[in-house]
């Protein structure tokens, strides 16, 4: 077997010192006042040769992999697979590369990644937690491994968390149907304590009281959308005739309605204004147009890393943990017009 070229091979090819080799492979020539001629010498014996960087002894020499785990929700959701992009393309500008992991908001699924990447000795975390995990939280916490929630947090978990104001969106959605005539809102969500969606139902919910409406509410259990969230939600709404408009909580919730609404020959805006959470590319191209909430995707992303990387290299243990919410946009579209008195 061909033996792997070190930089102490280099540099004794070379005949110049391993200090000098590790400054031309990490860019460090002119700052380290090392010549051109010199720079491009070594440069062409690293093509020549196809030398390749032992990451795992530089990792033992640094204490730093500069890997990432991203564990999130469902990596073929829209919206977290927009995270995931976007996270790639800032760590990749600062040196690092993410590993992904979707938890299908699974506990026993959530802690196996977690243990499996935690063994890969990641330099951190960023994480959409699902429910009961806060122990395993804790327990990255007090080994001192960065960790950054994202999307939902705990409030009994002292750590740095990225998200949106989920009530404020919700409640300034229910508020622009309200304005644009609908009084009869209903709210589809998921069965679900988990802090973003409390607080999208809590929004609806005082939208609702301080223009004194009746509120009307549909849970879905999220472990079994794709099996029940087109028979519950058609259901739903035969029950519920009064019914004038919909905000659904997901997107994917709005997809699941859309399709029903298509089934029972309803129509929008005709029959339901309709509103989303999180806005999906199909809603740009559905015919009419569906209004819906964005959530701001680069900046969170930015965010995330610049808070994950504030723990990585931060040694005081006296940092102050940080929650930024980012308020969200309301794109305005075809399915919600004022309604027809």
């Amino acid at each position: 077997m061909k033996k792997r070229i070190s930089i102490k091979d280099i540099a004794a090819e070379l005949n110049i010192s391993v200090t000098s080799v590790s400054f031309i492979l990490n860019g460090k020539s002119k700052e380290k006042g090392i010549s051109d001629a010199l720079t491009e010498r070594v440069l062409k014996y690293v093509r020549e040769t196809g030398y390749k960087p032992n990451h795992l002894a530089k990792s033992l020499r640094t204490g730093k992999t500069k890997i990432i785990s991203l564990l999130i929700e469902n990596i073929a959701d829209p919206f977290f697979s927009s995270i995931a992009g976007y996270l790639e393309y800032v760590a990749d500008q600062r040196g690092y590369k993410i590993i992904y992991g979707s938890t299908k908001n699974e506990i026993n699924k959530t802690r196996e990644l977690i243990n499996l990447f935690r063994d890969r000795h990641v330099d951190g975390f960023i994480i959409t937690p699902s429910e009961s995990l806060e122990l395993d939280i804790i327990s990255l916490i007090n080994e001192k491994i960065p960790v950054v929630l994202f999307d939902r947090y705990y409030k009994s978990v002292k750590t740095d968390y990225v998200g949106m104001d989920n009530y404020e969106s919700t409640n300034n959605g229910v508020q622009y149907l309200i304005q644009q005539g609908y009084k009869n809102i209903a709210f589809v969500t998921l069965t679900s304590d988990q802090t973003q969606m409390h607080d999208r139902l809590e929004g609806y919910k005082k939208a609702m009281k301080d223009h004194k409406l009746k509120t009307c509410i549909e849970k879905i259990d999220y472990s079994k959308v794709e099996q029940t969230a087109i028979y519950a939600i058609k259901e739903f709404i035969e029950k519920n005739k009064q019914i004038d408009a919909l905000f659904f909580a997901t997107s994917y919730l709005a997809l699941k309605g859309l399709e029903v609404i298509n089934s029972v020959s309803k129509s929008i805006p005709e029959n339901y204004g309709l509103l989303a959470f999180d806005d999906h590319e199909i809603f740009r191209l559905f015919n009419p147009t569906i209004t819906a909430v964005e959530q701001p995707v680069a900046e969170m992303s930015t965010q995330l890393f610049n808070l994950l990387l504030e723990q990585i290299d931060e040694e005081d243990e006296g940092r102050e943990v940080k929650h930024i919410v980012i308020p969200a946009k309301l794109n305005l579209r075809k399915s919600t017009p004022p309604k027809m008195k």
